[in-house]
């Protein structure tokens, strides 16, 4: 199983400090499962926030690595987290006021450094995927 997980999660780098902040709070979203129960779309029970709602998932992505040996053990599972950069010219911020959307992609270029192209994270996914010398367990992959 192989997660797409990036630093916007993680309060320990620029991008997660950023606000608003990744914060599952006490998963009360969860308590009324996947039957459309839940009274919120945000998984700790508050009024939705895009890019929340992007830094929660990236979170939890990172947590579902923690049963890596217990699924490892039982069926072989590989579990594994890929960060194949800042894909910053897709959609995604297709909502996003229209100065940011301007300067996000360069800033990412020129600035962090971390841009890549939809084709080069492409290729990373494929890399982790098919790359036999990339199957050790619970290894956050990143360029």
């Amino acid at each position: 199983m192989l997660l797409l997980c990036c630093g916007l999660g993680n309060t320990n780098t620029l991008a997660g400090n950023v606000p608003p902040e990744a914060n599952l709070g006490d998963l009360r979203s969860l308590a009324g499962g996947l039957n459309g129960m839940n009274t919120s779309a945000m998984i700790d029970g508050g009024d939705f926030d895009g890019a929340k709602a992007y830094k929660d998932g990236k979170v939890c992505n990172m947590l579902v690595q923690e049963f890596h040996p217990q699924y490892h053990e039982e069926n072989g599972f590989t579990f594994a987290s890929l960060y194949p950069g800042c894909i910053a010219t897709t959609g995604l911020f297709r909502e996003h006021i229209p100065l940011f959307r301007l300067l996000f992609p360069p800033f990412q270029k020129y600035i962090t450094k971390g841009f890549v192209s939809e084709e080069e994270a492409g290729k990373r996914l494929a890399q982790v995927v098919t790359d036999p010398s990339l199957t050790k367990l619970g290894v956050y992959w990143s360029w």
